[in-house]
């Protein structure tokens, strides 16, 4: 699959006897020599994250990935049940070798749609291969106790169940992974055939940082974040052991940066004599620098800014480093900040390289606990008035954003804007420079160092919005695999009380959305889902599951798109309602009625057949979806079949009979005022109360209309007039949806959806127009708090294949 592969890429500049118990563990299973290993649990949330991703999105364009596209395309013929292993190295011939592992099952590998590929058994000693060629590609691939393994070649895959045992610290590393992301990466940094560039500083790229480095990434449209550690077991060859048997400090440089500098680099430490013996040792120097007054240094960096640099000193001693600098020798003063000469320019690059090889530093200020040196004058002159003006980068909006997702303190932290990233970036490609990360104005990565180990988190962020009060914006725009089919509508997260979009395409997947964008999984279904999706929890636990119907199907799902216990149901006859749930008495002993023409089915949570429900047959198809509705202590199950309102017990037997024959509107049934509420095909109002008495009120509505109501508001659509309860709300005219209201945060909302004109319009219950509707849209939508925040948000379709969660403010 084209966009997965892209991934490798990406991962490469931001973080920058054998027995079914032997390879109960994947990873005894990757090549000795692999540089990089993926762990996924979905492939389709992949491909989503970089679709809808405008940074990743651009490695499609790359033409030297055109290769690596091309082994991994039968990735998108692979369905894997559980994780999923993809292992890159190279063979020494400098071939780009793949690997693919995953448990096996009979569906995993299928071929069936394409047109042009052939499959060739090969016969091994004790087993078989398989030759599988897709057009011009050719994978390899055996299953033995259960494991799936495939490459692009051959003596890979036929040593792949002989190797030794893999590496231990690779083992143990690799258990730290989180079950909860959708993607982990593992890089060998020691690999010389893998050499990805993180900082800015080029001779810092060349030295080797570490050995393992092991990133749990949290991939969304507006944000890529990563988490995870690093280990260096050669300390004496790996640069992040410098900083061992020191405690990481707060990194206080962002606090003289000005607020357009394109990037730094900060390192801290406890105690510079440790931290200068850790460099010294890693330089293989015979003597180490040993000044008492640099003791007093807690911090050091560069700043980078059009082209120029400045170093930092951080000191809790600054006044005496100062004189030790020299500063006699004022040569100017800038808002009473003297500017002194220096006449060592390479003495920080004799000090701190690889970190810092800045050689030009002739000038210097000191300001409160910061000592800044650089041959640009202009650059010292930004760094006084900004920090005296209190408007350094560490008080911008990007970079506070930033830091709500990162550690105040750190060994070692780089920093960059969107041009710095650019620049970064677009280096590790050696012949094109055409990632254009516009937008992603704060980005970073930080090492935390512990006693044999460091923390590494990493972020690419673009700048948050800031909003005013009364506003509505666009917060996350979805691209799906095909058109959208139905209307996307919030579902409930058990696992972090907040909402989910799920969303069915054309080609009859159904999708399940984080709501920052980002697809969980996506599932083939035989056809159309009728109405709502439901939640239920079968097992009483909290747990959600999603229950709803197709043509000839009922669906129970779980939390990661499984089929639970003996659903699927399947019908032989057509489904022509939604799927009713019935929670009687509130105690999760759900039932399903399943609603096929004239008759109805009612299942039990388990899938059984619910005995002593007695309605026989209806005389005429039944034309709404039923309903249940409590009236003190009494269930009702209502519906309409022909000219006839049903109104049923639980048990199905007649409770309330209706006389009139009545010609309904396809408005459906509302409780509304406790009355069986709905409308006549002429628009005249009819409800029944439970005698079966009925009432009609002209409301003077069109033969096109349709209504909605809760226990005490009812609304109104004829045409392009609008009422909310009593409020008259007159539209432009055009093509509406039925109106639908919505209770959140204490307070009514009415919506309803000009789909000739895609604009989606919101009202609350005095028919007044929220601010700034109506907002492009082009379905009906779905309203609620999916984040807990104090903001509603809602759901619509956007463009053909797109669905747009705005946020409300």
């Amino acid at each position: 699959m084209r966009n997965i592969c892209l991934l490798l890429t990406c991962i490469l500049i931001i973080s920058c006897k054998s027995d079914t118990h032997k390879y109960s563990n994947l990873i005894s299973l990757v090549p000795s020599h692999a540089s990089v290993i993926l762990k996924t649990t979905s492939i389709e949330g992949l491909g989503s994250v970089f679709k809808n991703s405008s940074l990743l999105s651009q490695f499609s364009r790359k033409s030297s990935l055109d290769h690596l596209n091309r082994k991994l395309d039968f990735l998108k013929h692979l369905k894997p049940s559980k994780d999923l292993l993809i292992a890159f190295g190279k063979d020494t011939a400098d071939s780009l070798q793949v690997s693919v592992i995953t448990k096996y099952h009979t569906d995993l590998f299928k071929l069936d749609s394409l047109r042009n590929y052939s499959v060739e058994t090969i016969s091994l000693k004790g087993h078989s291969l398989t030759k599988t060629t897709i057009e011009d590609e050719v994978i390899y691939s055996i299953v033995k106790d259960s494991v799936f393994f495939a490459s692009n070649d051959r003596a890979l895959t036929e040593a792949a169940f002989k190797q030794k045992d893999t590496d231990p610290w690779l083992k143990e590393l690799f258990k730290t992974t989180s079950n909860g992301e959708t993607l982990s990466i593992l890089i060998n940094t020691r690999e010389k055939a893998f050499q990805p560039k993180f900082f800015f500083n080029e001779q810092l790229n060349k030295v080797q940082l570490t050995n393992y480095l092991l990133l749990d990434a949290d991939l969304t449209q507006d944000q890529l974040k990563f988490d995870g550690i690093t280990i260096a077991k050669d300390s004496s060859k790996s640069l992040i052991n410098i900083f061992k048997n020191t405690f990481p400090q707060e990194n206080s440089l962002p606090k003289i940066c000005p607020p357009d500098s394109d990037g730094f680099l900060s390192f801290s430490f406890h105690s510079f004599k440790t931290f200068q013996e850790n460099l010294s040792k890693f330089k293989k120097q015979d003597s180490v620098f040993n000044q008492p007054l640099f003791e007093s240094i807690v911090e050091a960096g560069v700043i980078y800014k059009n082209k120029q640099q400045a170093v930092v000193l951080n000191s809790i001693d600054a006044e005496n480093m100062s004189t030790f600098f020299g500063e006699e020798n004022s040569i100017d003063t800038y808002r009473g900040i003297a500017i002194y000469s220096f006449d060592k320019p390479d003495f920080f690059s004799n000090l701190f390289s690889p970190l810092i090889t800045y050689t030009n530093a002739t000038k210097f200020i000191n300001i409160d606990d910061y000592l800044v040196f650089s041959d640009d004058m202009e650059l010292l002159k930004e760094v006084i008035s900004s920090y005296q003006n209190n408007a350094t980068l560490y008080t911008s909006h990007a970079f506070e954003d930033m830091m709500d997702e990162l550690s105040d303190e750190s060994s070692l932290f780089a920093y960059g804007n969107a041009n710095h990233l650019k620049d970064i970036l677009n280096s590790n490609f050696e012949s094109e420079n055409t990632l254009n990360p516009d937008g992603f104005n704060a980005s970073a990565i930080q090492f935390v160092f512990e006693t044999d180990f460091a923390h590494v988190h990493a972020i690419l962020q673009k700048n948050k919005k800031k909003f005013t009060s009364n506003s509505v914006y666009e917060d996350v725009s979805i691209t799906l695999d095909a058109d959208v089919l139905t209307n996307p509508q919030f579902v409930n997260n058990h696992t972090n009380n907040q909402m989910e979009v799920v969303v069915q395409d054309i080609s009859n997947n159904l999708y399940l959305i984080s709501k920052d964008g980002k697809v969980q999984w996506k599932k083939q279904l035989d056809s159309k889902i009728l109405g709502r999706i439901e939640q239920i929890d079968i097992n009483k636990n909290g747990r959600l599951q999603l229950a709803f119907a197709t043509e000839h199907q009922v669906y129970v799902l779980d939390r990661n798109g499984k089929d639970v216990g003996s659903f699927p149901l399947k019908f032989r006859d057509l489904i022509t309602q939604p799927l009713s749930v019935f929670d009687y008495d509130k105690n999760r002993d759900y039932r399903l009625m399943v609603t096929q023409g004239s008759s109805v089915l009612l299942y039990n949570k388990q899938g059984n057949i619910v005995r002593g429900f007695d309605y026989k047959k209806a005389e005429n198809t039944i034309n709404t979806q039923p309903q249940h509705f409590r009236i003190g202590r009494k269930d009702y199950i209502v519906f309409v079949q022909g000219n006839e309102l049903e109104i049923l017990s639980r048990v199905g037997k007649t409770r309330v009979n209706v006389k009139n024959n009545i010609s309904f509107s396809d408005s459906g049934i509302y409780l509304y005022d406790n009355k069986f509420t709905t409308t006549t095909a002429k628009g005249d109002l009819v409800q029944i109360d439970e005698n079966g008495n009925m009432s009609s009120s002209n409301l003077n509505l069109g033969e096109k209309h349709s209504i909605t109501a809760t226990s005490k508001t009812l609304v109104t659509l004829s045409d392009n007039i609008l009422h909310i309860k009593t409020h008259k709300v007159e539209l432009d005219f055009g093509d509406y949806t039925p109106p639908k209201i919505f209770y959140v945060n204490d307070k009514i909302y009415v919506s309803v959806t000009d789909l000739q004109a895609k604009k989606v319009y919101l009202f609350d219950s005095l028919g007044k127009s929220i601010n700034n509707f109506p907002v492009y849209g082009n379905s009906t939508i779905d309203l609620n708090n999916i984040d807990k925040g104090k903001s509603p948000e809602f759901v619509t379709k956007g463009d053909q294949n797109g669905i747009i969660i705005y946020q409300i403010n």
